[in-house]
């Protein structure tokens, strides 16, 4: 992974946008949606820009840019005509440990802009690691139309209730089970019954774990596609050995990792609600299965 994905907090962020044609006024579209601190540099500008000037979002320089400009910046955005500017600029802010971007020259840039999909809260990067931006925005259009723009006053209702989920439920278990069954009975509406879901939320919060078994010789990448949602609904993974980096791709990046316990443990675990994935070798799953009838055995083509 040559680009790592990162979401940087822009309260208090200051950012340098060198340019104002056409590109620049792609990048500022998007900057101008945050919460950054905008100096533009550019010795002519668009209506665009202008417009957001004169809207109080930006501070604009009407002058060639100085290599002096190149400091005392959090990120740069490069986005003149002229490349062998662009290069020298990059340059120096990268002497100064600046990050910068320079656009559609990705051998100069020390980070990329993914190509985004905006719902408020629920923000979605796709990147190709500057390979095909054209493909990314093709991705992007797919998820536009999948993720509703109600999601946004959703999350935002969600947001403002946290806080009392959270006193009234003293564990993790039973917040994890309240909000999972109050999207599923709201979905990813937001409308007249979003908060009557949300209080009948509240109500018969006790359920089973959940207890799913693997071969540690079952190739991940085989499973059926319905396991991929149970893998990412775990709270523990316990094994005999190290698992693989395959199988650590599908599962629950948090979720808690450990040896594999006792039986008495792991009923224990199951009665608490606990979601968990067991992989040992073909003698132990067998015995697990003896033991716990009601656990998933997760094989190719079936679970």
């Amino acid at each position: 992974m040559q680009y790592f994905p990162l979401f940087i907090d822009t309260v208090n962020l200051t950012v340098l946008l060198v340019g104002a044609g056409d590109v620049a006024s792609r990048k500022l579209a998007l900057l101008s949606r945050t919460e950054a601190n905008i100096h533009v540099i550019a010795p002519k500008v668009n209506a665009e820009v202008q417009d957001y000037v004169q809207k109080g979002r930006i501070v604009l320089s009407q002058r060639e840019v100085l290599p002096s400009d190149m400091q005392n910046y959090d990120l740069i955005y490069l986005a003149t005509a002229n490349e062998a500017l662009n290069a020298e600029l990059a340059s120096l802010a990268a002497d100064r440990g600046i990050w910068v971007n320079v656009v559609d020259n990705p051998e100069y840039c020390r980070f990329i802009t993914p190509s985004i999909v905006d719902r408020g809260r629920l923000v979605v990067a796709i990147s190709t690691a500057g390979a095909a931006p054209v493909f990314a925005r093709t991705i992007r259009s797919r998820l536009e139309t999948s993720l509703p723009p109600s999601l946004t006053p959703l999350l935002d209702f969600v947001a403002g209730r946290r806080a009392q989920v959270q006193q009234r439920l003293t564990t993790g278990t039973q917040r994890r089970l309240f909000w999972e069954r109050f999207f599923a009975s709201n979905g990813d509406r937001f409308d007249s019954r979003t908060e009557e879901h949300y209080r009948n939320a509240f109500n018969h919060l006790t359920a089973k774990g959940e207890m799913l078994l693997l071969t540690d010789s079952t190739p991940p990448q085989l499973l059926p596609c319905a396991a991929m949602p149970l893998l990412q609904r775990l709270d523990w993974i316990y094994s005999q050995e190290t698992i693989s980096e395959a199988l650590t791709e599908m599962v629950r990046r948090d979720a808690n990792r450990a040896k594999l316990p006792a039986l008495s443990e792991l009923s224990q675990a199951y009665e608490q609600g606990i979601r968990m994935l067991l992989v040992a070798d073909e003698a132990t799953i067998a015995r697990l299965k003896a033991h716990f009838p009601m656990a998933k055995h997760l094989r190719p083509g079936a679970i």
